[in-house]
């Protein structure tokens, strides 16, 4: 499975952007889904996770009621909405795809080469 994320920019504080990360494999329908993020001089940590079937989803307290995650399995393609947007949320953004169910576990088996979020104040 191979992972593109795209979607990344500069926003300001309060706006709005959407990712997206299209996937290529054909089994990619049956696997879960998240989105890491990493600021400068920080770890990777998790933002949200969404199981295969699109039916349950999971959110990092930071992003909860502003972050969406969402797939469309005809189209291999996974998004993030995120919405009011805060200088914190500035980071480079990763998907990640396992054929297992991984959360907030970072040991997902296949990742993106990231894209760029710049939230200004």
């Amino acid at each position: 499975v191979q992972l593109q994320a795209s979607g990344g920019g500069l926003v300001q504080a309060g706006g709005s952007l959407r990712l997206s990360c299209a996937a290529s494999g054909r089994t990619f329908s049956s696997y879960a889904m998240g989105w890491f993020r990493q600021a400068p001089g920080k770890e990777r940590e998790f933002v949200a996770a969404i199981r295969w079937n699109g039916g349950s989803t999971y959110y990092a307290d930071s992003v909860k009621g502003r972050f969406t995650i969402s797939r469309d399995s005809a189209k291999n393609t996974v998004y993030l909405q995120m919405n009011s947007l805060k200088p914190e949320d500035t980071a480079v953004y990763y998907c990640a795809t396992d054929p297992q169910y991984r959360g907030s576990d970072v040991r997902y088996g296949y990742w993106g080469q990231g894209t760029l979020v710049t939230v200004s104040s």
